[in-house]
């Protein structure tokens, strides 16, 4: 999207339009929060890499002081480099000595000498980044420092309270990551073998530390700096470290606050999966009772009868889930939720949250296809069946010796599938995939699509099913597969798939498991409710506060998203909480500034792939966690990947770069709670 300025420095590209008629204002090609409220225009915005002017007569001296304010208090908290701190200190200082109208005309060099030491010699990226802005605001708008000093006069905006800053702190990574953990921190917890520490700041944002430890499609390291120098960091496996030593050495769960005390108030949570537990822990921690409604007969959802034992074990999981039900949170299983017990939930609960994920496995739209075939076999039935009886001992194990097993999709559902097929001692396994491998690693992972090949899957590309062929008893005997070739888009869009007219082949299999996606079953939902929802079947929510068009009634996860990772369902069940305890505690539904300020930037885009990174010693190699074998692992359920060693770990964590950066916006200082009215 592109914005429309009065004025910008942003990486680098000036655009000055203020003495142009705004009918021939250029614009600049990155997004900028022009409103930050719905009420509220913003006048500026300051960061990292420049800094932006929407209106006419900003206060851009204040504006620097602020800015330089809101670093002086993050270095001295840091502490970890004289430049960062000392460099904090004395930005302030003078442009503060500045704007009350005391400065000197000495003060404009100190401060140009002091911003770049800082750049030049900080540890980490947010002392080198800060003064970029300052600078910028010296050269182009000298003549206001200059004013300031020369007629011993405060800044216009100095001495009222007209103006409202907004301050965040970022990173690359924590900016992609849904859950917004902040991933220099529990990085900085493992460097320092403070473990403690490191689990405290993932929980900040991320209650299941060990399931994102062990199965996050870490998109946080498509957005590491690290990658434009040498190669990712290990994100994911560092996020293990903290929880895997709180339970390993059989500690007291750590929470990273105290719990607050109880004010009165009662949610039901429907559906005790990563949604539902990430709800049920942030409104516990805030002195809200919770009730958490499950139809399997255990707590987990998806992770606990989907996800297979040998990526994420259930004792690891357990801890997790423990560490929420000692808050107090109240689970309720083999429970199905219908819609009289909605209705009197309505009057029983002080808010509800929708959190049922989707459950129901869609239809690849062959000829012939029906639940009724002998051996078509939809995949979360198929998931459920292998993981209750491998991690719980319910129902029969799966045995498919002998068998052929078909699966068709992309994504980490369908990944699962045929790694469980292998682990089930199926003969063969084959998944048939629309498009090409690069796009099915995009889907899933590197990782999870090398280790199926090493396993024994056949990936078989540009294909799709056309018809079902059963025999006179029902039962599957083949399939119809039609092969296809990628047309480019000579636009630059997304590649037609082509038939390939005599191109189609068969395959005899036992099995086919459609593995292409997931609906959501909202039958348990009163009609007179109204709910909204969106062509894909999924819930309506409002302003990016997660509450339905009935007050009072919130959804987060897959169930109001679509099927999605477990990362992005924690991340909207941990807003949707927030925004729940606000409307508990003061019967409105807004948005903080925190969290206006986390959609802003990751609207701008934090990360820059193209950005040269200097002053860091480049080719150290990422650490690579030792795996399962894999003649042991293709009959075993124990867990692939080893985890990385304590020294792998402190190496990999070294390789961080702290790449923080603050964020800040200038809007009008009185503003409303974002409402659905």
């Amino acid at each position: 999207m592109m914005s429309m300025v009065r004025f910008s420095t942003w990486q680098g590209d000036v655009i000055d339009n203020r003495d142009k008629k705004r009918e021939h204002w250029r614009r600049s090609t990155s997004y900028f929060p022009e409103i930050h409220r719905v009420e509220n225009d913003t006048e500026a915005f300051i960061g990292w890499d420049g800094f932006v002017l929407f209106k006419k007569d900003v206060d851009v001296v204040k504006l620097a002081m602020k800015y330089a304010a809101q670093y002086q208090v993050y270095s001295e908290a840091c502490g970890r480099c004289t430049p960062g701190r000392w460099g904090g200190r004395i930005l302030y200082d003078l442009l503060d000595k500045i704007a009350r109208g005391e400065g000197e005309l000495g003060d404009l060099e100190h401060l140009k000498e002091i911003s770049e030491t800082m750049q030049a010699t900080s540890k980490c990226e947010i002392g080198k980044s800060v003064p970029t802005p300052i600078l910028d605001i010296m050269k182009y708008f000298e003549s206001s420092f200059l004013d300031l000093i020369n007629n011993k006069k405060p800044s216009p905006e100095y001495l009222n309270d007209n103006t409202n800053y907004i301050a965040d702190i970022t990173a690359p990574c924590t900016d992609m990551c849904p859950s917004h953990v902040d991933i220099p921190a529990y990085i900085e917890g493992v460097r320092d073998l403070k473990f403690e520490e490191s689990l405290k700041a993932t929980k900040q944002t991320m209650p299941l530390a060990h399931v994102c430890g062990r199965v996050c499609p870490h998109p946080c390291e498509d957005a590491c700096r690290r990658a434009n120098l040498d190669e990712p960091i290990s994100i994911m496996e560092l996020k293990r470290i903290g929880a895997d030593f709180e339970s390993d050495h059989v500690l007291d769960f750590i929470y990273p606050t105290k719990k607050a005390k109880a004010i009165g108030k009662k949610v039901a949570i429907i559906g005790a999966g990563p949604a539902g537990l990430t709800g049920a822990y942030y409104l516990s921690l805030g002195g809200v009772e919770c009730d958490v409604y499950e139809e399997l007969p255990v707590i987990g959802g998806e992770v606990a009868v989907g996800v297979p034992e040998y990526r994420m074990p259930y004792d690891k999981y357990h801890k997790d889930i423990e560490s929420i039900k000692a808050l107090g949170v109240n689970f309720i299983l083999n429970t199905k939720v219908t819609k009289e017990m909605m209705q009197e939930f309505e009057k029983t609960y002080d808010a509800i949250l929708i959190a049922t994920g989707t459950r129901i496995s869609k239809k690849i739209r062959a000829k012939n296809e029906r639940y009724e075939i002998n051996g078509y076999w939809p995949a979360i039935e198929f998931l459920d069946q292998i993981n209750l009886s491998v991690k719980w001992g319910i129902g029969e194990n799966v045995d498919l010796s002998g068998k052929t097993v078909v699966c068709v999709g992309g994504g980490f559902t369908s990944m699962d599938v045929v790694r469980c097929a292998i682990r089930a001692n199926a003969k063969k396994v084959i998944l048939l995939y629309r498009r090409d491998e690069k796009t099915i690693i995009g889907n899933t992972s590197y990782e999870e699509y090398h280790e199926a090949v090493e396993e024994g899957v056949e990936f078989r590309f540009y294909s799709a099913v056309e018809e079902i062929i059963t025999n006179e008893q029902d039962k599957l005997e083949r399939l119809k597969v039609n092969t296809f070739e990628l047309i480019p888009d000579p636009n630059g869009g997304r590649a037609k798939m082509n038939h390939i007219i005599g191109g189609d082949y068969f395959i005899e299999c036992d099995y086919l498991i459609p593995a292409v996606s997931q609906s959501a079953n909202l039958d348990f939902l009163p009609q007179e409710w109204g709910l909204g929802l969106t062509s894909w079947g999924t819930f309506k929510t409002f302003n990016n506060t997660y509450m339905t068009n009935k007050i009072g009634v919130f959804a987060a996860g897959d169930c109001e998203y679509g099927p999605m990772t477990i990362v992005n369902a924690v991340g909207q069940a941990k807003r949707a909480s927030s925004v729940m305890l606000r409307y508990l505690k003061t019967g409105e539904v807004f948005l903080s500034d925190e969290e206006i300020m986390e959609d802003h930037l990751r609207k701008l885009k934090v990360y820059n792939k193209n950005e040269k990174i200097t002053g860091w010693i480049p080719g150290i190699k990422r650490e690579i966690s030792e795996k399962l074998d894999t003649n042991t692992r293709k009959y075993s359920q124990e867990e692939v990947n080893f985890g990385l060693t304590r020294d792998e770990a402190i190496n990999e964590s070294e390789r961080c770069m702290r790449c923080y950066y603050i964020a800040m916006v200038a809007t009008s200082s009185n503003h409303k709670g974002l409402t659905n009215d």
